[in-house]
C-alpha cells in the first residue's frame, strides 16, 4: 500500500519482489522532492482478465507518479496523491489520496482512500461523484497493448481505505502490517488463494542502500523483496581522486625587466612553451595564445575534467605561475570540436586574492564576466594534425523482449579519432563481442510500419564484428550566437547518410532553439560497409530550455524514420557531478493501433560519468536508454556530437551550475 513521503531527492531505487507466481520489477527516481516516477516491468503468471479469459503469463510495464502535496509537521501528516499504472496495460490502474503521521520516533502510522484496484475490498460509492460524472463503476482493461491514457477513468468508480504502520524495532529492523484494498481482480483467482485483506512484513537493512523484506500476504502467501538504493548525488568517492591542483603564484612587485617584454617575440614564445606545459601537466590542452602588457587570452581543450569550470579555475591557476607581472586580464575560452563555447573573464588580481576564501567559489563566479568570444585565435604551431586511439570495453544491454526480459551483449570496442584541421574531425568505432546472448533474441517484427528500429534484434544477432561508425564531421559558427554541424558517413549501426544541424545558443541565455535535416538509408544487417533499400528523409525543429536546478526540457517537431510526422518531450535532470536522469514521449501521426504494443515511444534514459563510480577525473561515461518496448513510430536517428550537448556545459548556465568546482 501507498504512504504519503518519498525518497530523499535524487534518490534511485531499483526493487524486485516476489510471491506465488507474482514478479515485480521496479525502477523509482525521486524527480524532485516531492515528486518521484517509477517504472515497474512484471511478470504474472496464470493470469485470469476481467472477461473470464485465461493467459499463462503476461508480461507487463507500467509506469506511476506520486506527488507529495504537503510535508510533515508538528501537528499534520504528510499527504500524497498518486496514479499507478497510468502508462500501461492497465492491470495495477488505480489511484490514491493517502496521509502520514510519524507519532514516536519509530511508530508511524499511515491511512489513504484509493479507486481502481485501490478501491475493491469494502468498496463504497465514489466521494468525488459529486465534482466528476458520478461513475459507480470503472471497466477492467483486456487486451489493451499499452501506453494509453484514459483520463475519463482517473479517480473514478468505487473508492476503498487502506491503512497501516510501521515500526522501527532497531536501526536496522523494521515491522509492518497493513489493510489492503486491492483483492487481486486479475490474479487472486488463480494465481494464489486470496483468504484476508491483511500484510505483515519484516524489512532489514544488510547496509546502507540495500535492503530485504520478508512478507506474510493476504493469509496464504509468503514474499520476499530486494531493495537496492543509492543517490546520484552522492558519489563513492566523495573527494575523488584529483591531483592537487597547480597553487596560485602571486606577482611580486612589477620590476624594471618587465617593461621591455612585450618587444620580445621570445618572451612571447617562452610564456607559450611554459603555459603548454603546465597545462598538459593538469590534463589540458593549449589551443592558442594571445598575450599583450595587460591582458593574456587563452583557448583550451578540456578532454579530462568533468566540470567545465574546474578546467577553466585550473587554468586561471597554471596562467598565474607563467604571465608577466603586468598581465591583468585573464580572458579563457574552452574550445570543444574546434568551436569556441564562450569566453570567461577573470581579474588576476581576484584570483590571487580568494584562492583561500572560505566564499571564494560564489565571489569568483560574481567577479567573472561570461559572454560569447569576441574573436578568435589561429591554432598554435604543431597542434594539427593530431590522431587519437582508445580500446575500450562496452556493455550493451536489450531489455524486456518477451521471450526473456534481460540480455546483454559485451565485449571490445576500437575507437579513432583523427583531426587535419579545427573542427574537422574523421572517427570511426569498431566492436567485437566476447560475450553475451544478444544473438538469441529471434522475435520477428509483427510492424505494419516501415521496419526502422523493430529489427533491431537481427542487427545484434548479425553485427559480429560490426563498424559502429565511421564518420566526417566539420563542427563551425555560422554567425553570432550560431553554430552548425555537417556529419557525413556510417552515422549509426543501423544508419548512414547525411546529417546538417544549425543551433542558435546565446551564450547567456537559457533558451536555445534547432534544426537538423538528414537524409538515410538503412544499414546491412552485418553492419559492415553495405545497405538495404529502405532510405528515408527525416528532420526536426528543437526548443531547449534550461529551468535551472538541472532540469532541462527538450521538444523536438519534426518528421522520424518511418515517415511520421509528430513531437518529442523530454525532461531531463542533470546533477553537477555529471550523472542526468531523464524521461521522453514521442508523438506522432501514427494510430495507437498501427504503433503497435506500447501506443506511442516513450521511456528513461540515464548518463552515468564513470568518474562517479571510480573516483578517476575523467569525461567517460556510460549512458543507456530504457524503453518498455522498441517500435517503429517516433525513431530518429542516432547522431554524434548533437550540438546542444556538445556546447551546454561550455555557456553560462552549465559553467554556473559547475562552478562550485573552480578551485578544485
Amino acid at each position: 500500500m501507498p504512504t504519503a513521503h518519498g525518497r530523499p531527492d535524487a534518490e534511485l531505487g531499483f526493487t524486485t519482489s516476489y510471491f506465488r507466481n507474482q514478479l515485480r520489477n521496479t525502477l523509482t527516481f525521486q524527480v524532485t522532492p516531492r515528486l518521484s516516477g517509477s517504472f515497474r516491468y512484471s511478470n504474472i503468471y496464470d493470469l485470469t482478465l476481467g472477461s473470464g479469459s485465461k493467459s499463462e503469463f503476461l508480461f507487463d510495464r507500467s509506469f506511476s507518479l506520486h506527488y507529495q502535496l504537503a510535508t510533515e509537521t508538528n501537528f499534520r501528516p504528510a499527504i500524497a496523491i498518486g496514479l499507478n499504472d497510468f502508462l500501461g496495460t492497465g492491470i495495477y490502474r488505480s489511484e490514491y489520496v493517502v496521509a502520514s503521521k510519524t507519532l514516536t520516533p519509530r511508530l508511524r502510522v499511515t491511512g489513504g482512500l484509493g479507486w481502481g484496484r485501490l478501491g475493491r475490498v469494502e468498496g463504497f460509492r465514489n466521494p468525488l461523484a459529486v465534482f466528476s460524472d458520478g461513475l459507480a463503476t470503472r471497466d477492467a482493461r483486456e487486451g489493451n497493448q499499452g501506453g494509453e491514457i484514459e483520463i475519463k477513468n482517473i479517480f473514478q468508480g468505487d473508492a476503498a481505505f487502506f491503512g497501516g504502520v510501521e515500526y522501527q524495532a532497531t536501526d536496522k529492523l523494521r515491522l509492518t502490517a497493513e489493510y489492503s484494498s486491492d483483492d487481486y481482480p486479475f490474479e487472486g483467482e488463480t494465481s494464489f488463494d486470496y483468504r484476508i485483506p491483511f500484510n505483515f512484513g519484516l524489512n532489514y537493512q544488510l547496509r546502507r542502500g540495500i535492503d530485504l523484506s520478508t512478507h506474510y500476504l493476504y493469509g496464504s502467501e509468503l514474499g520476499v523483496q530486494l531493495t537496492f538504493s543509492f543517490n546520484p548525488k552522492e558519489p563513492p568517492f566523495f573527494s575523488g581522486l584529483d591531483k592537487a591542483p597547480p597553487p596560485v603564484v602571486r606577482r611580486a612587485d612589477v620590476s624594471a625587466r618587465d617593461l621591455g617584454w612585450p618587444s620580445q617575440p621570445s618572451a612571447r614564445a617562452n610564456v607559450q612553451a611554459r603555459l603548454a606545459n603546465a597545462l598538459d601537466t593538469t590534463g589540458l590542452k593549449l589551443h592558442a595564445l594571445s598575450l599583450d602588457e595587460r591582458t593574456a587570452r587563452v583557448e583550451i581543450e578540456n578532454r579530462t575534467y568533468l566540470a567545465q569550470a574546474q578546467a577553466i579555475g585550473r587554468t586561471a591557476r597554471a596562467m598565474t605561475a607563467v604571465m608577466p607581472a603586468s598581465v591583468e586580464t585573464f580572458v579563457i575560452v574552452p574550445v570543444v570540436n574546434g568551436i569556441a563555447g564562450s569566453q570567461v573573464t577573470l581579474r588576476r588580481s581576484d584570483i590571487e586574492a580568494l584562492e583561500w576564501d572560505l566564499d571564494g567559489s560564489w565571489k569568483s563566479y560574481v567577479r567573472a564576466d561570461i559572454a560569447a568570444p569576441d574573436e578568435r585565435l589561429q591554432p598554435r604551431p604543431g597542434i594539427y594534425p593530431r590522431f587519437t586511439h582508445d580500446i575500450r570495453p562496452y556493455l550493451q544491454p536489450s531489455l524486456f523482449d518477451p521471450d526473456q526480459p534481460v540480455r546483454a551483449d559485451a565485449g571490445a570496442e576500437l575507437f579513432a579519432r583523427y583531426e587535419p584541421a579545427p573542427g574537422l574531425i574523421l572517427q570511426g568505432v569498431v566492436r567485437k563481442k566476447v560475450i553475451g546472448n544478444l544473438d538469441e533474441a529471434t522475435r520477428e517484427s509483427d510492424s505494419v510500419l516501415p521496419r526502422v528500429r523493430s529489427e533491431s534484434n537481427i542487427y545484434d544477432r548479425e553485427g559480429d564484428p560490426a563498424l559502429k561508425e565511421l564518420t566526417a564531421a566539420k563542427f563551425f559558427r555560422a554567425g553570432p550566437d550560431l553554430y552548425g554541424r555537417l556529419s557525413l558517413g556510417y552515422l549509426e549501426s543501423q544508419y548512414g547518410g547525411i546529417s546538417t544541424e544549425l543551433l542558435w545558443k546565446p551564450v547567456e541565455r537559457n533558451l536555445a532553439l534547432g534544426v537538423e535535416i538528414n537524409y538515410v538509408k538503412q544499414r546491412e544487417f552485418e553492419q559492415l560497409f553495405g545497405f538495404r533499400d529502405y532510405e528515408v528523409a527525416t528532420g526536426h525543429a528543437s526548443a531547449y530550455y534550461d529551468f535551472g536546478n538541472g532540469f532541462t526540457g527538450q521538444i523536438d517537431a519534426g518528421r522520424y524514420l518511418a515517415g511520421d510526422w509528430g513531437a518529442t518531450f523530454s525532461l531531463d535532470r542533470k546533477f553537477a557531478n555529471g550523472w542526468k536522469v531523464g524521461a521522453f514521449a514521442t508523438f506522432t501521426d501514427v494510430s495507437f493501433d498501427d504503433f503497435g504494443e506500447g501506443s506511442f515511444d516513450k521511456g528513461f534514459r540515464f548518463v552515468i560519468p564513470l568518474g562517479w563510480i571510480s573516483g578517476d577525473v575523467t569525461r567517460d561515461e556510460f549512458a543507456t536508454t530504457i524503453r518498455p518496448i522498441t517500435r517503429d513510430g517516433g525513431a530518429r536517428v542516432s547522431v554524434s556530437n548533437r550540438l546542444y550537448n556538445m556546447l551546454e556545459d561550455t555557456h553560462e548556465p552549465g559553467l554556473r551550475s559547475g562552478w562550485g568546482r573552480f578551485w578544485r
